[in-house]
């Protein structure tokens, strides 16, 4: 029943973020609406989402929203989040994804942060400041820690911030979990001390912790404190459509 539940929330968090009136099909398969606001892509761009056995698509217009719903005809909703197989069938000029999504609830969590000295700053303070700036424009931006809303759960060595990890709050009471440790201090499992510090201090708040994950080893610290993988997310760039594509 827990599990039940969190994929409905997973479900409810995604549908919000998609622009328009949409819900996933209980049945399972994939779903196309023309969704110029959806919030899950850049904008002009299409998003896929797929939790559990469905899949919503979000498309810019009714040309690109025509054309994936002949492609959801003919795959799966784990190909809809398949960026191979869209390449082989989709004008595709750019692609952010997948990344997985995962979940837990506070029966599936597995803390690793007792005793492992991390520090809470309150949200705005600058202490991660540093280590956004150490790790790089590409690996801070893929974090989303910039964008935190709660507090920073941080390590130290002496002075320098070498690891945060921290939680944006996103619609429907859900946490969305951002973790950085800096470069050269990574393999040592500071990232699960402070990711589980962050889930912590959500779970206690009664959200839905989420991670979304690309790189295998962000999937595997989430994996270590419990996140179930539901799902996986992408946002395609569409080139032009061909006359005769498409319904």
């Amino acid at each position: 029943m827990a599990d039940d539940l969190v994929l409905v929330r997973a479900r409810e968090l995604w549908t919000a973020l998609a622009g328009t009136r949409v819900e996933f099909r209980p049945s399972g398969g994939a779903k196309v609406v023309v969704a110029p606001t959806s919030r899950w892509a850049p904008p002009s761009w299409t998003g896929v989402v797929r939790i559990g056995a469905a899949a919503l698509v979000t498309a810019p217009n009714v040309r690109a929203a025509e054309l994936m719903d002949d492609v959801a005809r003919t795959m799966s909703h784990e190909e809809l989040v398949d960026i191979v197989r869209l390449r082989a069938v989709l004008p595709v000029l750019d692609v952010l994804g997948p990344a997985s999504l995962g979940y837990l609830d506070g029966d599936g969590f597995r803390p690793a942060h007792e005793g492992t000295g991390v520090e809470q700053l309150p949200a705005g303070h600058g202490g991660p400041a540093a280590l956004l700036v150490l790790a790089g424009e590409q690996d801070a931006g893929e974090s989303g820690l910039a964008d935190i809303s709660s507090p920073a759960f941080c390590l130290r060595r002496g002075d320098e911030v070498i690891a945060a990890a921290g939680y944006q709050s996103w619609p429907r009471s859900v946490a969305h979990l951002s973790v950085l440790v800096a470069p050269h201090c990574r393999g040592r499992r500071l990232a699960r001390a402070v990711a589980s510090a962050a889930v912590a201090h959500a779970l206690d708040a009664g959200l839905l912790p989420q991670r979304r994950a690309r790189p295998y080893p962000s999937r595997r610290v989430a994996a270590a404190l419990g996140f179930r993988e539901l799902g996986a997310q992408l946002s395609i760039r569409l080139g032009d459509v061909p006359v005769g594509q498409g319904r």
